[in-house]
């Protein structure tokens, strides 16, 4: 059944959309202003309201787990805002701390942790490299006087005379017994023997044997000889007992005197850092230093030249032991302390432990060598940091919730490319009072939130910058203060009021909506410079509307190679579009290509055949691989379009296949929707659909046109086709109804609509937009489940019901 060619009265709905629906603009006039020379810098933050109170709580509360993390699309003034709320705290007084590594005589590979208020921490460094400054000029100096050496020679001396009273007493007895005290050769050592006297002389044991056997020594008084020997070498190893005993006196007696001689000195020292360094922690470290030293004063003896003192090596030996690492100095830190880390590696959050490579190779350290931290050195403050950076970062993201959860920071070597620890040092923990403000995006704060336990117990507060504000007076006035802000800062030239309406407005198509302007500043900034550029290239004097237009235009054409690469295709017909006439199962769809720094608009042809099956709808794309699951569901809701309008009270019997022809990558999203029911429509009633009026609009299963992304560049990608092969008048775009308030189209293609060679409608329904494909009345259904007579939904009724009749009729056949 064909319909007859009767005239369909269009409805109001099919009228196009006068030009003024198609853009707001923004009159000059209203600004009030001649230049932006006639207005104030503003330097207040626009437009984010909701992120300034989540950062104002969070900056404030001092509760464990109140950090904060920043989202937003970038340009949206995450981090100049935070910057700026910063520096009202950054006069807040608080009380800093400072904070020193001290050697750990107990455990050496532990170095202890020293807190001291600030400026305090470099007063205790300064007076401790004093005190042992003087330590090593007045110890030595001590040991030197004629005081010390009276009194060691008085005790040398006294244990002197009572070892050669001993020695003396036992020669006497050796003597005596007719033996003598000699020194024996014993291979490189020589040791005290007694050996008997026969005639005058000394003669060893063996020989007096000797004698015995040869009758020239009598064997009684050999036999009185031996057994006296015997006696007198006991009595000498108890001698050389009590000589052994009297030297250990000796020495403990000096090392008594040097603690006497010195302690005066030394405890006049440590008690001077104790009375100004009171803590408890500092005063056990003090007297770990006192016993240090009073176990190392021989150091202080071994010296080079008398006139000179220790040498070089063992005072540097000695200071490095005393030394005191301070790594945290707030002496100068009169306020709150800010961070704000570019560059964070591990090393430069954390800290680390640095080694020095020695000769033959040998890494080594100590707790001189330890280094702080950006969480350290904002201790009692705030740090600032990009949350990609930290993810990615090995290590540092784990590192960095253990230590916000115990609020403790922990300082060790790092060297992940060795794949173990090159240090088995470990400094104390330091105790942690910071707050984190992370920047990143919605996509990381989401995988964060949901895939770390500990993620939302320590990052509390979400700051969410918005792309977009609503476009009021207001927002006008704030766009105008910051184009004044901008012009000033960076030396522009003014600019007039036409410039500015012209920023105005790409701040709005930036935004997508009519009523809403974006918040996407170092976009709006990129613009005002690059206008200014183009002004001064002509030598103006004033930035004017046309160096707005030339700017916006010239950076499209900078990164708009692809899309003219498409369009080009399009021309020359590699890419198959047509702009003219009328084709059965055939519309022109349209796809936006986002290319990251550009995106652009382009039709895209969709065809649709239909059979006798069971099969239903066949997504040719999802069948290849290259349908998104966007597109899958919207295909999937044309399934149900189709069985709730036309199955009803029959089975729905068809074979639809669908595809974007010549589409060789991923097909997403729903915006193609509708346009594939038209083509399955138009394939089933064997009626033509215009190919001069492209369509977007994605639909729900009752036939409802829902609005769509990316309006104003699928309504310029066609334009720009049909310009290029010439406008005929009767070309146009098809879109939602709800999409009328986002139209922000180019001045060129509303010059068209104006003179009537481009059209834009709007469509709330499917049937809508199968009227003005077809030119034929859709119709309407009745109680039975048929459609008005002549309809285009009548023919597909009536195709659908022979292919019912026909599958029975061939199901019967089979049986």
């Amino acid at each position: 059944m064909k319909l007859k060619k009767s005239a369909l009265k269009p409805s109001p709905l099919h009228r196009p959309l006068p030009a003024d629906k198609l853009r707001w603009q923004c009159d000059p006039k209203l600004l009030k202003v001649e230049s932006s020379e006639q207005l104030k810098p503003s330097r207040d933050i626009v437009g984010q309201e909701r992120a300034l109170r989540s950062l104002r709580v969070g900056l404030e509360m001092k509760h464990f787990g109140y950090n904060i993390f920043v989202t937003g699309l970038s340009g949206t003034g995450r981090t100049t805002t935070i910057k700026r709320m910063l520096q009202a705290f950054e006069r807040t007084k608080v009380e800093l701390s400072d904070f020193c590594y001290v050697f750990n005589f107990k455990n050496p590979d532990m170095p202890i942790a020293l807190t001291f208020p600030a400026g305090q921490g470099k007063m205790f460094k300064e007076d401790v490299e004093t005190f042992v400054t003087e330590l090593l000029r007045n110890i030595p100096a001590l040991f030197e006087s004629q005081r010390y050496q009276n009194a060691r020679k008085s005790l040398m001396e006294h244990f002197g005379d009572r070892q050669k009273s001993v020695l003396a007493e036992f020669e006497k007895k050796v003597t005596e017994r007719g033996f003598n005290v000699v020194q024996v050769q014993v291979g490189n050592a020589v040791r005290p023997d007694i050996v008997p006297v026969i005639d005058k002389k000394p003669v060893s044991i063996e020989q007096v044997e000797l004698l015995v056997q040869k009758g020239g020594f009598p064997k009684e008084e050999y036999e009185t000889l031996k057994s006296n020997y015997a006696t007198l070498e006991k009595q000498m190893m108890t001698i050389f007992r009590e000589l052994r005993n009297i030297e250990k006196k000796i020495q403990d007696s000096l090392s008594e005197l040097d603690t006497k001689m010195v302690m005066p000195i030394l405890d006049e020292g440590i008690d001077h850092l104790k009375t100004k360094f009171t803590s408890e922690k500092t005063g056990r470290y003090l007297l770990d230093v006192r016993e240090f030293i009073v176990r190392n004063l021989d150091q202080f003896k071994k010296t080079q030249d008398k006139q000179t003192g220790p040498t070089a090596e063992i005072a540097e030996e000695l200071l490095r032991s005393v030394e005191v690492n301070l790594f945290v100095d707030n002496s100068d830190t009169k306020t709150i302390p800010i961070v704000i880390e570019t560059n964070p590696k591990y090393k430069n959050i954390f800290g680390t432990v640095e080694r020095q490579l020695e000769q033959g190779g040998v890494w080594k350290t100590d707790f001189t060598q330890i280094k702080a931290g950006s969480l350290i050195r904002a201790n009692g403050g705030y740090l600032v940091l990009n949350a990609l950076d930290a993810i990615v970062e090995p290590w540092l993201w784990q590192d960095l919730k253990r230590t916000l959860r115990t609020g403790k920071v922990e300082i060790h070597t790092y060297e992940p490319l060795f794949g173990f620890a090159p240090s088995g040092m470990k400094p104390e923990p330091i105790e942690l009072d910071v707050k984190v403000i992370m920047i990143g995006d919605a996509e990381i704060y989401r995988m964060l939130y949901f895939r770390d336990d500990d993620f939302k117990k320590i990052f509390k507060i979400r700051a969410d910058f918005d792309s977009e504000m609503v476009k009021d007076r207001d927002a006008i006035e704030q766009y105008l203060g910051f184009i004044k802000m901008t012009c000033d800062d960076e030396h522009l030239l003014p600019f007039d009021a036409s410039a500015m309406a012209q920023i105005i407005e790409f701040g709005v198509r930036l935004s997508g909506r009519q009523k809403k302007i974006s918040t996407r500043f170092n976009v709006i900034t990129d613009v005002i410079l690059e206008s200014n550029y183009w002004a001064q290239q002509e030598k103006s004097q004033i930035v004017s509307f046309k160096h707005v237009e030339g700017a916006i235009r010239e950076r499209t054409y900078r990164v708009r190679l692809a899309e003219d690469k498409i369009q080009e295709m399009i021309i020359d017909g590699s890419i198959m579009i047509d702009t003219t006439g009328a084709v059965v199962g055939q519309v022109n769809g349209l796809s936006v290509y986002d290319l990251g720094e550009h995106a652009f608009g382009k039709p895209s042809r969709i065809t649709a055949k239909t059979s006798l099956g069971r099969s239903g709808i066949i997504n040719i794309d999802r069948e290849a691989e290259l349908s998104g699951p966007t597109h899958n569901k919207g295909v999937a809701i044309i399934s149900g379009f189709f069985h709730g309008r036309f199955a009803q009270h029959k089975p729905l019997v068809m074979n639809a296949s669908i595809t974007f022809e010549q589409s060789y990558g991923g097909v997403d999203g729903d915006s193609a929707s509708s346009t594939e029911i038209y083509a399955i429509l138009s394939s089933l009633a064997e009626i033509p659909l215009r190919q001069d009026i492209a369509v977007t609009g994605s639909v729900n299963q009752k036939g409802e046109i829902q609005s769509i992304g990316g309006v104003n560049l699928k309504i310029e990608g066609f334009y720009d086709v049909c310009m290029a092969r010439g406008l005929t008048g009767s070309q146009g775009v098809m879109i939602p109804l709800h999409n009328v308030g986002d139209l922000m189209l180019r001045e060129d293609v509303i010059d068209a609509v104006k003179n009537r060679k481009f059209h834009i409608y709007v469509v709330e329904t499917v049937d809508e937009g199968l009227e003005i494909l077809t030119g034929k009345k859709a119709g309407t259904q009745r109680g039975d489940g048929t459609f008005e007579a002549e309809t285009v939904n009548n023919l597909v009724d009536q195709k659908l019901r022979e292919f019912n009749i026909r599958w029975q009729a061939f199901e019967g056949k089979r049986t």
